[in-house]
């Protein structure tokens, strides 16, 4: 079962003042239909995802599928036609001075190239169950994402397989540079390969705060069913690097709920996460 994720900022001040942050941001983890789905689980979220961006300070509301869909597509599904109106929400936001970072991992990275090409262009690899060290580019050196990474961190990033990989598609390299749109929205900060394919395997947009993995940063330090996902003290640190990376620009970030009772009734804390390891790919998941 492999499953990524799109990450929208939800908690308004019409503009951004760098001078001020939020010091109790709410992150909207977008759902995922259930592939066999039963009475009350129709969706669900990893719980590594939440534990993920609590731990670097940061309180999470599930975003529910808004229409009903079958499988898992970035074409046409429920989790498609939500991404689409966060993006483009996030965007109208972004372009008016009101400050909302996105982040996409695994299928939501996919997902994000998709929205922003309009195009259906990835192509299959076989990356399905690996950790790999990242090949990083030149576009590191003035990354938002990385800024803050020791540097010796950033030498176990590409020398260590830190990263883990549960996907099947990937953006290639030579489409990425081919594709106009992709090109003038994204610097592209790290590729890998399967030993044919070089593909993009993280992402940071140029003039909004909109970054993805292909890899998954929160399964390091919260996910154990599978050997191939690394724990090493490197792996874990790049963990937390990469949740308070997000947790910092979301708490750029002011948009809050109209009250109190509101806010409480959203947040995830409302429901349990059940234990389904080791048949799972996860410890734990959050069924909606």
């Amino acid at each position: 079962m492999i499953l990524s994720l799109f990450f929208m900022c939800l908690s308004c001040l019409p503009f951004y003042s760098s001078d001020k942050i939020n010091d109790r941001p709410i992150i909207g983890v977008l759902a995922q239909e259930v592939y066999s789905q039963k009475p009350n689980q129709t969706a669900y979220i990893a719980a590594s995802y939440v534990k993920f961006l609590e731990s670097a300070g940061a309180r999470v509301v599930p975003v529910m599928i808004l229409y009903p869909g079958g499988g898992v597509s970035i074409i046409s599904s429920g989790y498609e036609r939500a991404a689409k109106i966060f993006y483009e929400l996030a965007i109208e936001a972004n372009s008016r001075g009101d400050y909302f970072p996105v982040w996409g991992t695994c299928l939501g990275f996919e997902q994000l190239m998709y929205l922003t090409s309009e195009k259906t262009i990835l192509s299959q690899t076989n990356t399905s169950g690996v950790a790999l060290p990242l090949n990083f580019t030149n576009e590191i050196k003035d990354s938002k994402m990385f800024k803050d990474f020791p540097a010796e961190l950033i030498e176990d990033l590409a020398t260590q397989a830190l990263t883990e990989n549960s996907h099947k598609w990937s953006l290639a390299v030579l489409t990425h540079n081919s594709n106009e749109e992709l090109k003038m929205f994204y610097k592209v900060l790290s590729t890998n390969t399967d030993g044919k394919v070089e593909f993009v395997s993280t992402v940071e947009a140029y003039d909004y705060p909109i970054y993805g993995t292909q890899w998954h940063p929160e399964k390091n330090a919260f996910e154990w069913t599978r050997p191939y996902i690394p724990h090493s003290p490197s792996a874990i640190k790049t963990t937390f690097y990469l949740a308070q990376f997000f947790v910092s620009e979301a708490r750029k970030n002011f948009h809050k709920f109209e009250s109190e009772d509101e806010e409480s009734k959203a947040l995830i804390y409302n429901y349990n996460p059940v234990f389904t390891g080791p048949k799972s790919g996860f410890e734990q998941i959050y069924f909606f």
